[in-house]
């Protein structure tokens, strides 16, 4: 977790990334005065963006691209100096003062403040999709093919609210018959003239109204109004007993629990309850910023506050299915107005300027610099030449050989004739957030061993946390070593123990494994010699280093990051048995020094590789993020590898290479893939296993021949 300029005291999480704590974040990032002092402040969200719901119906309508409704969560908590967890949140210790997340340990808060958002009310009907999430809802919607028959089956739709006219609207738009499944005998609009105005626009663009419909009268779309998650009630807070949402007071606090907040659609103010909207939603974010603050600062200062607005506009774009321009209806209260082009581009400008206030990077620079930001994870391990050097000057002073630089270090032979093997490795943290850098550092680690063909049995850590509050180093540590353990408990492996320090100076959290494993001694590989008739096989693709350069400079898609978080998340270890069923002679990961600098390391001898560029899978972005300039800050250096592709040298391109490509070659990988030489008559096999195993990109990327 991102500590502050000044040792932090307090933490703050903000559980969920709606509206209301995304204009939070944009309020500190643009006014970092207002931000509270001393407080580590972290964001939960189970998605790395948020949706915008107030273009969702535009967007299906398809007069936005996706990108225009999302908010990068990722970044904007970058920017803002907030650190970010992407988890599933699954319940609340009030006692216990713990946000409950799936999968990994409960955060512990000094101030907790909830805006999680709603999900669709609606009675389980099997085949229904509910319209909350908008994530799965948005899936579920560009999944579905156009129906070529002469008379297709209607989208049937069950609500009558605002949100399903605007969708009946929006899919008509699509050229997708609609029908509309009511549960009483009319819209509900809000006021008998807007209920009036959506009949008129419902008949105008020809889609069924199904009055008095049941329950067990199937739908294909449930957009029925929405309630709280169920784990709010669950966890034992004061809940509206309709909805489920968190009853507080008009400060946001939920009530009977000081230093807990919550706002937006899982949120009811008691003495002013609203409707769940967006409006509100943002006009609740100046105010839980104040009282944030103060509650912070000075606990037993007064807070603010609110009494919301009684009525809200409410603006209802058709999605242009005239196909002459979309229009819009405004709604206010009693009053109702409409269609008109003219409430359509209101509409459109509101949402497009709300939205562009999230838009843009910082750029890698820090402090005015116009030095980029030096990268981390695996990126920040030095350069191969002083490393070399340093090595090689040594070894003149103890006139010895300089050491071999294989992946695993022989120790011993224990009992049972097992080789024991051993290797250090770590860097300054790649992610903010603790438990899945440390997940992600101990895969990393642990590739060493694997690539050496051991399976790992023992781990100890070396943790340097930053100057923060005593019990918030507590947190940190304990979710550090828990990411640790999420990787060795189904390893069967142990972590051994380990030793901690304090970074000092404004040092930040790093992590630092030693691994220990065993192997027999049949299937210790090492990285070579390559030799003639062998091939290479990549495990997955390659790219990291590009992509998280390109997250600290704002230019990474979310989708992108998220991707290659996934795999890089994944275990190798099944690879070991894998290789070794089907032949492996020799094998290295491919870490900070790129897949070519690692290549280097295997070659030896008389042989030449024959390396196919065009088969190297990459992350995806990797190859355009390159293809736009931007790279780690490690490639440089790692581009005296290049020269192994000189005329005569020892790697020989099948086909001319484009710029990216090359590049791609020297970018440093943190949890990059394996690279293992095969018998070339073993590998179609070997490349099958791998595609059933899940390694669904791997491939042959090269071939050794004699010189």
């Amino acid at each position: 977790m991102t500590p502050t300029a000044a040792a932090d005291r307090q933490l703050l999480v903000l559980a969920g990334g709606g509206h209301t704590h995304a204009l939070l974040l944009r309020r500190w990032l643009m006014q970092p005065q207002r931000r509270p002092a001393r407080t580590l402040i972290v964001l939960v969200s189970r998605a790395s963006t948020a949706l915008y719901s107030g273009m969702v119906p535009v967007l299906v309508a398809g007069l936005y691209e996706p990108d225009a409704a999302s908010i990068d969560l990722r970044l904007l908590c970058q920017r803002a100096g907030v650190t970010f967890i992407q988890a599933e949140i699954t319940g609340i210790d009030p006692a216990g003062r713990a946000l409950q997340l799936q999968g990994r340990p409960s955060l512990r808060f000094d101030q907790l403040s909830l805006d999680v958002g709603a999900i669709t009310a609606a009675p389980d009907h099997a085949g229904e999709q509910p319209v909350k999430p908008l994530e799965p809802f948005l899936a579920w919607t560009a999944a579905r093919k156009p129906v070529a028959a002469a008379a297709p089956e209607p989208l049937r739709i069950r609500g009558g609210g605002a949100a399903a006219v605007e969708l009946a609207l929006a899919f008509r738009a699509r050229a997708v018959p609609v029908e509309l499944l009511l549960r009483g005998a009319g819209l509900r609009l809000g006021s008998d003239a807007a209920n009036r105005l959506g009949e008129r626009l419902l008949a105008e663009a020809g889609i069924a109204v199904r009055r008095q419909a049941t329950a067990d009268q199937p739908a294909d779309l449930a957009c029925t109004g929405s309630r709280a998650p169920a784990w709010l009630a669950a966890s034992g807070l004061p809940v509206d007993p309709g909805s489920g949402r968190v009853l507080t007071d008009a400060s946001l606090t939920v009530q009977g629990h000081p230093g807990m907040f919550a706002c937006g659609d899982c949120a009811l103010i008691s003495e002013t309850p609203r409707p769940p909207s967006g409006v509100w939603a943002v006009r609740a974010a100046p105010l839980l910023a104040e009282n944030l603050q103060r509650s912070l600062a000075q606990p037993g200062l007064a807070l603010r506050r609110w009494r919301p607005q009684p009525v809200a506009l409410q603006l209802l774009a058709d999605g242009g299915w005239r196909g002459d321009g979309p229009r819009a209806i405004a709604t206010y209260g009693p009053l109702a107005f409409g269609p008109s082009r003219w409430l359509w581009r209101w509409k459109d400008r509101i949402d497009r300027h709300f939205m562009a206030g999230f838009a843009g990077g910082t750029g890698m620079a820090a402090g005015g610099s116009s030095e980029p930001m030096a990268c981390r994870g695996c990126a920040a391990k030095l350069a191969a030449a002083p490393l070399s050097s340093a090595l090689a000057r040594l070894a003149r002073l103890a006139d010895h050989d300089a050491p071999i630089a294989e992946d695993a270090a022989l120790v011993g032979v224990d009992a049972a004739g097992l080789l024991l093997l051993q290797s250090v490795d770590g860097f300054p943290a790649l992610l903010p957030d603790p438990w899945l850098n440390a997940r992600l550092t101990t895969l990393h680690a642990c590739s060493d061993l694997w690539a050496s063909g051991a399976d790992v049995r023992s781990v100890q850590a070396l943790v340097t946390l930053p100057q923060v509050a005593a019990h918030l180093q507590e947190e940190l540590l304990l979710q550090t070593l828990a990411g640790v353990r999420s990787v060795l408990d189904p390893l069967g492996a142990v972590l051994a123990g380990g030793h901690t320090l304090e970074g000092r100076d404004g040092g930040g959290l790093a992590l630092a494994l030693t691994v220990n494993g065993a192997a027999p001694p049949e299937r210790h590989w090492r990285k070579g010699p390559l030799q003639p008739g062998q091939v290479l096989v990549l495990t997955r693709p390659i790219g990291s280093g590009v992509l998280f350069a390109a997250a600290l400079a704002g230019e990474a898609h979310p989708a992108w990051i998220d991707a290659a978080l996934t795999t890089m998340q994944s275990d190798q270890a099944p690879l070991v048995a894998l290789l070794a069923r089907h032949g492996c002679c020799a094998c290295t990961d491919i870490t900070g020094f790129g897949l070519l600098g690692h290549l280097g390391e295997m070659l030896g001898g008389a042989v030449r590789v024959q390396l196919d560029l065009a088969a190297i899978p990459a992350h995806a972005g990797a190859l355009q993020l390159l293809e736009r300039g931007v790279t780690s800050s490690l490639a440089p250096a790692n581009a005296t590898a290049l020269a192994l592709l000189d005329a005569g040298g020892p790697v020989q391109l099948l086909a001319e290479a484009s710029p990216e490509r090359l590049q791609l070659l020297i970018d440093p990988q943190t949890c990059g893939p394996l690279l293992a030489a095969l018998p070339e008559e073993r590998a179609p096999e070997a490349l099958r296993a791998l595609h059933d195993s899940g390694f669904v990109e791997a491939a042959v990327i090269g071939r050794v021949a004699a010189t």
